[in-house]
């Protein structure tokens, strides 16, 4: 259940429903907005009511939510989360990241890092750790590879986006990385999930190859169920039995969720589709369709990576779809401003 409370509620008013629901064997999650204050209940039991509650002095309403995700459900937050970050608000403004899939040696790291910043990308992404189905492939550098990622971030002012592959590795990446992600094969690792939900860093999470909506808000769940209200989802497709793409973007999905959730959604148009030609239609396509921003695989000369080369963009290629997607951008801003204009006459 939600917990609104009236506009004029004093502190010690919001103190006393928090503790009366934590005394009753449930946890109170207190958010703050500009008009009102909203106390969410989590794991709550029957001795919570919907009468009780809403006799407590300062409590305007008591909602139930139906979903078996709450915290990350809008009857929860009726306004998008937005997280600001390096100078763009991801939620509000559309955001690149871009690199490549995996930190191969500094001067790599650090000519990739200045082709996403020349071109207008946000943040660099770049894996450290590699989780590999081939158990003989490059596996990332490690902590080697987290100080090359600090080192373009130095040079280029470009915040950073890695990966975490275990629970005890989150102190240590989130000593170098401005933003974890937490990776497909692992979006139900609920320890992994828990660990960084105790964090106070931003959480990239992807969806899982085979995961349903509600399993992967579930996942989102668990994060924000730790204290951690930074969470950014990301659609990197699904596995289906379709042979002509490693995976099938699944742009539907970016709808809904903006429907049944106040979280961001960004689109990973690479492992979305695994070719390298199907990026600039998809990723086109990802913001058409409502997406908060896309993750683009790009390398100074792809045929020599060590790690996803079949989806990854040479320079030139990424420098044309970076001009096409900025274009887009300003194309959909000119709309929405000509539509709310309409809508005012």
């Amino acid at each position: 259940m939600v917990i609104v409370m009236y506009a004029d509620a004093s502190d010690q008013q919001i103190e006393h429903v928090a503790t009366y629901v934590t005394d009753h064997g449930a946890r109170a999650h207190i958010s703050k907005g500009e008009e009102r204050t909203i106390i969410g209940v989590i794991g709550y039991k029957h001795q919570v009511t919907l009468e009780h509650v809403s006799t407590l002095p300062g409590v305007e309403k008591v909602i139930p939510i139906t979903k078996p995700f709450k915290l990350v459900s809008r009857e929860f937050k009726k306004d998008n989360t937005v997280i600001s970050l390096n100078g763009i608000k991801i939620g509000e403004e559309k955001v690149i990241i871009a690199g490549p899939c995996s930190v191969e040696n500094e001067a790599q790291i650090l000519e990739t890092a200045q082709i996403v910043k020349s071109n207008g990308g946000h943040l660099l992404r770049g894996g450290a750790f590699k989780p590999r189905s081939n158990p003989y492939s490059f596996q990332g550098l490690g902590e080697k590879g987290l100080k090359m990622l600090q080192r373009a971030k130095e040079e280029t002012g470009l915040f950073i986006v890695t990966e975490v592959l275990e629970a005890m590795y989150v102190p240590l990446v989130a000593e170098y990385a401005d933003v974890l992600q937490i990776g497909a094969r692992n979006m139900q690792n609920y320890e992994l999930l828990k660990a960084v939900g105790r964090i106070k860093k931003p959480v990239l999470l992807k969806r899982g190859m085979a995961a349903t909506l509600n399993e992967f808000l579930m996942s989102a769940e668990y994060i924000m169920s730790e204290g951690n209200n930074q969470v950014i989802l990301c659609e990197r497709g699904i596995r289906t039995f379709v042979e002509y793409s490693r995976n099938t973007l699944d742009l539907n999905i970016v709808p809904v969720i903006k429907k049944i959730s106040h979280l961001p959604i960004l689109v990973d148009p690479s492992h979305g589709t695994g070719r390298r030609d199907l990026i600039e239609p998809l990723s086109m396509a990802a913001l058409a369709v409502g997406a908060d921003g896309l993750i683009i695989e790009v390398h100074p000369r792809p045929e020599e990576a060590l790690s996803d080369a079949d989806q990854t963009l040479d320079p030139q290629t990424f420098e044309l779809l970076m001009r096409k997607i900025w274009h887009f951008i300003e194309w959909q801003k000119s709309y929405m401003e000509m539509e709310q204009f309409s809508v005012k006459s």
